[in-house]
């Protein structure tokens, strides 16, 4: 029989750990998923990794004691939950994930890997610049990998200030066909408006448990300033947006978890130019549920939305209350979702996850 989780947080040593971000949702998920926690958690080596450098973590026991530790045979993501080695030398266990944001990291035709961004992380901040062309596609793509991670996606835009006032209702107005119902925030890292709203998604209130958030999105929308907005503290260098093409040169190089001044922590991540799923499980149904609730009208189960009779979806498109981007770009998703399980299925010999839901295809 597992613990309620009131007494889990009754555990010698756990208040060290409580500050690194375990917090109550976390805790859920452990009891619900370790049935030996408690006991780990009172060895005093059990750690969150802040950085991974080559093959090294650097694992934090507590928000102003860390140690650096081999990763031999552990599969690590920066936000993981770690047993450390007796000697403290390796990671010797790494606890079962309450999230992780997941990306396809290999474009190699024959054997594509996954690579995990960060992980138990309970917000994802999809962020763009109000300045500049909105890219809506993007939006829904970054969506799908928020949705999938398991954690609550939240579109943000910075730069407010680079922008009218005037011009905030149209943005929000152009966004809000692909918001998947999602929150939607303009902000300014520079002058601090609408960071208040940010920095709720940093702490459990209620609770009183710190909670993390990660940053996704390219180079050049300013991230790393909305980092050290944050933080309170300027550790993270910024770059400028290059002339011409306006993206951001690189400012952020590996994965990191920054400690923000309420208590709450962030994964700031590298600045992404593409976007490729891994393995989507309901991301793209819900990213895009718009399309799919109207989809269910159709006439035929196996309609493909392009020509058919009694296409509620093309109906929706012609009538203004669907964009046809929208829908091309969830085919062109559900495209690249297929082809992606079809070369594990090869790779894994027979392994297949076809038909494990109901999805419109091309």
């Amino acid at each position: 029989m597992t613990e309620p989780a009131h007494e889990l947080f009754k555990i010698d040593g756990v208040a060290g750990i409580v500050a690194l971000g375990w917090n109550v949702r976390l805790n859920e998920h452990m009891l619900a998923t370790s049935q030996n926690v408690s006991q780990l958690i009172s060895t005093r080596r059990v750690g969150r990794v802040g950085r991974i450098d080559r093959g090294w973590s650097t694992i934090l026991l507590s928000t102003t004691d860390s140690e650096r530790v081999r990763n031999i045979g552990a599969d690590v993501a920066v936000g993981d939950w770690v047993l450390i080695s007796e000697d403290f030398e390796r990671v010797e266990h790494v606890l079962p994930r309450g999230s992780a944001l997941t990306r396809r990291a290999s474009s190699d035709a024959m054997r594509a890997e996954s690579h995990t961004v960060a992980s138990n992380v309970d917000t994802v901040l999809v962020v763009q610049a109000a300045s500049g062309e909105v890219n809506l596609r993007r939006i829904e793509r970054e969506l799908v990998l928020a949705f999938d991670s398991g954690a609550q996606p939240v579109v943000v835009f910075n730069k407010r200030d680079e922008i009218e006032p005037s011009a905030v209702a149209d943005l929000l107005a152009q966004v809000q066909p692909v918001l998947a119902g999602v929150p939607v925030h303009v902000v300014s890292a520079r002058t601090g408006e609408g960071l208040d709203d940010l920095r709720a998604y940093t702490y459990i209130y209620g609770a009183e448990t710190p909670a993390t958030i990660a940053l996704l999105g390219a180079s050049g929308v300013g991230k790393s300033t909305l980092v050290n907005a944050l933080s309170g503290h300027d550790g993270q260098v910024t770059g400028e947006v290059r002339e011409g093409d306006q993206r951001g040169r690189h400012t952020t190089t590996a994965a990191e978890l920054v400690h923000l001044a309420n208590g709450g922590w962030l994964v700031d991540t590298p600045g992404l130019r593409a976007v490729s799923l891994w393995m989507s499980s309901n991301g793209i149904e819900r990213a895009f549920a718009d399309v799919f609730a109207v989809a269910e009208q159709c006439k035929f189960r196996d309609c493909k939305h392009e020509d058919e009779p009694g296409c509620a979806v093309q109906d929706a498109i012609k009538a203004g209350t669907l964009q046809a981007a929208r829908l091309a770009n969830m085919k062109a998703l559900v495209a690249e979702e297929l082809e992606l399980e079809e070369q594990q299925a090869v790779h894994e010999r027979g392994y297949d996850r076809k038909g494990a839901r109901k999805i419109i295809k091309k």
